[in-house]
């Protein structure tokens, strides 16, 4: 077994319709954490959430999905990391970013 790695976890909360030059918020998100070479990003589609304005938004079968909540984890060690916070700045009003520190098997 490879060894633990001290790591962080970003945690990028947003929606399906929130746009960074015309394309959606987390396509942007997701090539630029690749861009830069982050071990990973993935996008997580909620069922059920709300964000800012207090509005809910559902998966329900018998209602719309509009707009559902997603949230993008990216995780690599401190350093690469660091390298996405200024472009996550831009995203302010768009998501909410958490970061944690984690312990990671592997590069």
């Amino acid at each position: 077994m490879k060894s633990l790695a001290d790591a962080v976890r970003l945690k990028i909360y947003t929606s399906e319709n929130h746009k960074l030059d015309n394309k959606p918020l987390y396509e942007a998100v997701v090539k630029k954490a690749l861009e830069l070479k982050i071990a990973g990003a993935t996008v997580v589609r909620g069922v059920y959430g709300y964000g800012a304005h207090h509005t809910i938004h559902t998966a329900k079968l018998l209602e719309l999905s509009d707009n559902l909540p997603l949230i993008i984890e990216i995780v690599d060690v401190q350093e690469k990391v660091d390298k996405i916070v200024p472009f996550l700045e831009t995203l302010a009003g768009k998501a909410v970013v958490t970061f944690e520190k984690i312990s990671m098997v592997g590069e």
